[in-house]
């Protein structure tokens, strides 16, 4: 299911963080995939070792023993696919979205909840939905009832795919700017926007945003109109 969202083509490269037991591996490989597998547990790291050790002999499974969220060496072209621990989902995305060597697309199993502030279902932005739709195109592939594992966890599910991901910033300067806009606009939710940015009528005629507008009711033109106007 989450394989089959990455669209694979035979022999192209394949970052997965967290194989586990490799239930995932398995179904990445079987789409002809190469696969980089990023795992810390070095007891999984030996599970892994035995149970794809024609893989790895024929160079189309590499195991890098580390932390996903530490400096590891990336190939120039690859796409995200992976199982992520929840409690990680937002440094994930930041890592590998924002970084020099972004992901060219990434499916990710991540907390409903999650997924749907991030495409905002609701209509309403946030900081996690602006940072990931700043680098790419969000999109539910499909949902995942809690029912579909074992053990059961507390909650459901859903499978993310970011398409047409690519770094829209000209330097690191420009992506901290927008990025210090977007965090002091999100800085008190009821408040409107201006209040937010403490912007004069001068700053509001410039960037064309409506004097009663908050934070959640903007789009990414907007941000990206504030950050280059002020």
């Amino acid at each position: 299911m989450i394989a089959k969202a990455g669209d694979i083509t035979l022999g192209e490269t394949v970052v997965e963080i967290g194989p586990g037991k490799g239930a995932l591996t398995k179904e990445l490989l079987d789409a002809g995939a190469r696969v980089i597998a990023i795992e810390k547990d070095e007891s999984l790291v030996e599970t892994l070792g035995h149970k794809f050790i024609s893989e790895i002999d024929d160079k189309r499974l590499e195991i890098i023993v580390g932390d996903a969220l530490d400096e590891i060496p990336l190939p120039k072209k690859y796409k995200l696919i992976a199982n992520i621990p929840y409690y990680i989902t937002g440094a994930i995305i930041e890592k590998f979205l924002g970084s020099e060597n972004p992901p060219t697309l990434a499916v990710l199993m991540v907390q409903k909840e999650v997924a749907e502030r991030i495409v905002s279902r609701d209509k309403k932005e946030s900081i996690l939905s602006i940072s990931v739709k700043i680098f790419g195109t969000p999109s539910i592939v499909m949902r995942v009832s809690r029912g579909n594992f074992f053990p059961i966890p507390n909650v459901d599910s859903a499978v993310l795919k970011i398409s047409n991901i690519h770094n829209p910033f000209a330097d690191k300067k420009e992506e901290e700017k927008f990025f210090w806009f977007v965090k002091k606009g999100f800085a008190h939710k009821r408040k409107k926007l201006t209040s937010n940015l403490e912007l004069s009528a001068e700053q509001i005629a410039k960037t064309a945003i409506p004097k009663n507008a908050r934070a959640e009711q903007l789009s990414i033109e907007d941000w990206r109109k504030i950050a280059e106007k002020l």
